[in-house]
This record gives structure tokens, C-alpha cells and sequence, in this order.
């Protein structure tokens, strides 16, 4: 286990991976997601820096929510994001569904391409030694 002085904080804590705060802040963190859920609910149409400014969180922290598929915004709304891959305008999430597919018919067809690998199981000195896997 590592310990960690917290970003939001600064008090030390027990690190397990993930954001690097402690308990506390990720629960003020998330009451402040649950807050800005409900804002964006009761005002879809509100702009990225006004939901910041009324919820007292940055734009940023918004946007990480929008990445992570947390926080979707409506057809409606102005606010958008860009497509990482492309810079197209979506909605929620890092790609366009157009870059999704693309990247999941790319990641598919290299694991058909790479195949299964199989080994049987080497006897005295011959499993200790180093092997290479071929292209």
C-alpha cells in the first residue's frame, strides 16, 4: 500500500489507485457530480460555464464527467465536445461512434490477425529459458 498526501487536501492517506484523493474529497467530489447532474437536469440548455460557476466546479471536472460517460448533455443543448480521433462534435464520451467502430473493427481484426498462441509445457531447463514470439 502507498501513502499519498491528497490533491484536494493535502492530508496523507492510504493510495489504492485512481483519482489521488482521499475518501473525504471523493465524497465531496461526488456530491458536488450529484449536484451538477440535477443542475443539468433542471437546465439542459445552460451553458458549460455557467453550470461550473453554479455549482462551484471547474470546467474541466465537467468535462473529465463528459469523458468518462458520467454526464451526457441533450440534442438540444449547445454544449459539445470534440471527438479525440477526429475532432468531430459528440455529446458524451472521448471518440464519435464513427471513431468507435473504426477503432473496434481495428482492434478486432488484430486480434483475429495475431491469432491464439499455444505453448505445451516444456520439461527441466527448457521451461526456464527465455522465449520470442514471432510477427
Amino acid at each position: 500500500m502507498e501513502v499519498r498526501n491528497c490533491k484536494g487536501c493535502g492530508r496523507l492517506f492510504n493510495y489504492n489507485g485512481g483519482m489521488p484523493l482521499c475518501p473525504g474529497c471523493v465524497a465531496k467530489l461526488e456530491e458536488k457530480f450529484q449536484d451538477v447532474k440535477e443542475y443539468l437536469r433542471q437546465n439542459p440548455n445552460a451553458p458549460l460555464s455557467v453550470v461550473s460557476e453554479e455549482n462551484d466546479v471547474s470546467v474541466k471536472q465537467i468535462k473529465q464527467w463528459v469523458r468518462e460517460e458520467r454526464l451526457t448533455f441533450t440534442e438540444e443543448s449547445q454544449i459539445t465536445l470534440e471527438c479525440e480521433n477526429c475532432g468531430s462534435k459528440i455529446r458524451t464520451g472521448r471518440f464519435c461512434d464513427k471513431c468507435k467502430t473504426s477503432l473496434h473493427n481495428d482492434l478486432s481484426g488484430a486480434i483475429k490477425k495475431s491469432g491464439t498462441i499455444t505453448s505445451k509445457p516444456k520439461s527441466g531447463h527448457e521451461k526456464d529459458r527465455m522465449r520470442f514470439l514471432d510477427n
